[in-house]
Parts: C-alpha cells; sequence; structure tokens
C-alpha cells in the first residue's frame, strides 16, 4: 500500500513492509506460463501473462494531491476508483486480446490481467472532494486539501 505523504523520503518500516508485501503479493499472483507459440525449427520459450500493477506518479501543491495512473489500451468502464475507511483504490482489468485462428503470437510481454493500487488518504485530504477523470490511457485522480490544512496570508500591520 501506498502512503500519500509530504514526508515521504522519511524512513518508515511500515511503508516499506507495505511495498514487500504487494511485491511478493504479486509474485505470487503471476499467471501460469502458456506453451510458447512458435515457428518451425524454433525452441519452445514459456509465454506468461502476468498480473501487473499500473505505473503511478503522486504529486502535491498547495490545493491538494495528484494521482496520475497509466492505463493504455484499458476501458474506462474497467476502471474502478473507490475511497473506504481512509484508503483510496484504484481497480481495473486488462484484458489479453482474443487468439485469432490465423495468428500465431511469437512474443507476449506486456502484463495482462487485474490490477488493484491503493493509497492511504492523507491527514490534510478531504475525502469529499475527490475526482477522477480518464483520457487518453491515463487516470488522474484529483485529492483536495482541506482548508484548516491550506497555509494562510496574515496580514501585518504597522502600529
Amino acid at each position: 500500500m501506498s502512503t500519500l505523504s509530504r514526508y515521504e523520503n522519511r524512513w518508515n518500516p511500515f511503508r516499506d513492509m507495505d511495498e514487500l508485501q504487494n511485491r511478493l503479493l504479486g509474485l505470487m499472483h503471476r499467471g501460469v506460463g502458456r506453451q510458447g507459440l512458435r515457428s518451425e525449427g524454433e525452441s519452445e520459450e514459456s509465454i506468461a501473462v502476468s498480473q501487473w500493477a499500473p505505473l503511478v506518479d503522486v504529486s502535491e501543491d498547495e490545493k491538494g494531491y495528484l494521482i496520475k495512473a497509466e492505463l493504455p489500451e484499458v476501458k474506462k468502464e474497467a476502471v474502478k476508483v473507490t475511497l473506504e475507511n481512509g484508503v483510496l483504490t484504484i481497480s481495473g482489468e486488462r484484458k489479453f486480446e482474443q487468439e485469432e485462428k490465423n495468428k500465431r503470437y511469437h512474443r507476449v510481454e506486456r502484463a495482462y490481467g487485474t490490477f488493484l493500487r491503493s493509497f492511504t488518504m492523507p491527514d490534510d485530504a478531504e475525502a469529499e472532494e475527490v475526482t477522477a477523470e480518464f483520457r487518453d490511457g491515463v487516470l488522474q485522480v484529483r485529492i483536495a486539501k482541506s482548508e484548516k490544512s491550506r497555509p494562510k496570508q496574515i496580514d501585518v500591520k504597522v502600529a
């Protein structure tokens, strides 16, 4: 589970354990390889279709947080964004195109299947002000900061 935090560079053993757990779960859930599709004279090669996790960028400004997730060839209808108990979750599926009778695959390196990315909401996030927009294969989730947490300019009066 990733954490949105302005203190991202500080060492946090719990964050490291979460990341290790996510990596191990990803390894355990990888798809079982299919027998390789080959031409005459080629050696047999296993083609694995594995579970994948989209790459994300997380940024912050004075108004809020922005999560950008790369979701190429994923339909909008296959993407789900939920917020529950302070955890924002992006999930969905990229489906493998069906094999045609006259089409042979020599190599399949792109990952397909279901994905899930979770982020713990920071304390200054407004759960009621989360928006999601999907365009050109990129999902953008905006999370507003609460008014209380935003810096305020205080005018200094001369006495």
